[in-house]
């Protein structure tokens, strides 16, 4: 059976991503983006499943930081989650203390504004955990999956909680293995730390253009080797064995420099763009 590490515990939506993406799988739920990647690095799990970007705050800059910290690992699949949430408790009386992962917090504010003004929001490592703590009794109530209502016998409150209908969240599937083969429809990662000088972004970025790659995420991260000096991580349309693709990567991989133990140029995958949203 494939063992898939996943950022649990149960009923959290990067479970409902594990689902949609494998098979059958043999379900390793872990604590963080960096223990997920961590188990496939080290062979404790055939794949992991972690967050990458949300539509409504952008990239999930711990699934980013965790890739760069287990070089060898790439992404090779992805599928896209319709976020909503339910308002769960256990039992009567106020709702003085919620808990829910922060990012969530941010997707339900305008319902706490208006139906929760008094509480106070308790941050959980994750919505699932949010869940548990309710059926644990360390705080009244909770915003994650509805799924976890009944994982957790609670009750629903309030159902497909969202301020913004839109909201969605990608997972990929992370593995220490090869990569697959171009599908036509693709998307490639790869992470930059540009040579220290004038101009050297600009470059990166007249490269890209140069081979018609169609950027769609930018996100810069700190080096952790001091102040001023970043990373650049790059997404964009195409497969890295497409000969234009190729050639466009060994251009960048040029400009880079190594920061610290971490190489200058990593390149984090090629993997086949999913069809649509699946429900959370």
């Amino acid at each position: 059976m494939v063992t898939v590490a996943y950022l649990g515990p149960r009923g959290t939506f990067t479970e409902v991503a594990m689902l949609d993406m494998v098979s059958g799988a043999d379900p390793l739920p872990l604590g963080s983006p960096d223990e997920v990647v961590a188990a496939v690095a080290a062979g404790r799990a055939h794949f992991g499943v972690v967050a990458l970007e949300n539509s409504l705050d952008g990239a999930v800059t711990a699934t980013f930081d965790a890739l760069l910290a287990h070089p060898g690992t790439q992404i090779i699949a992805e599928t896209d989650v319709r976020i909503e949430f339910a308002l769960l408790r256990r039992g009567g009386g106020p709702i003085r203390r919620f808990a829910t992962h922060p990012v969530a917090f941010q997707q339900v504010r305008g319902f706490v504004d208006s139906e929760l003004a008094d509480a106070q929001f308790v941050p959980a490592a994750s919505n699932a955990a949010a869940a548990q703590m309710v059926a644990d009794g360390e705080v009244d109530a909770a915003f994650a999956p509805r799924r976890a209502a009944d994982i957790y016998d609670l009750e629903v409150v309030a159902d497909s909680v969202i301020d913004d209908a839109s909201a969605t969240t990608r997972f990929v599937l992370v593995s220490a293995g090869e990569g697959p083969a171009p599908s036509g429809a693709d998307r490639t990662a790869v992470s930059l730390c540009l040579v220290n000088e004038p101009g050297s972004l600009a470059r990166a970025l007249d490269i890209c253009a140069g081979h018609g790659l169609d950027l769609s995420l930018i996100e810069s991260r700190p080096t952790r080797t001091g102040l001023g000096t970043y990373r650049f991580h790059l997404h964009f349309g195409g497969h890295a064995q497409l000969p234009e693709v190729a050639a466009a990567l060994e251009k960048l991989r040029g400009l880079c420099a190594p920061a610290g133990d971490v190489p200058g140029f990593m390149f984090l995958g090629s993997w086949p763009v999913a069809d649509g949203p699946v429900s959370g």
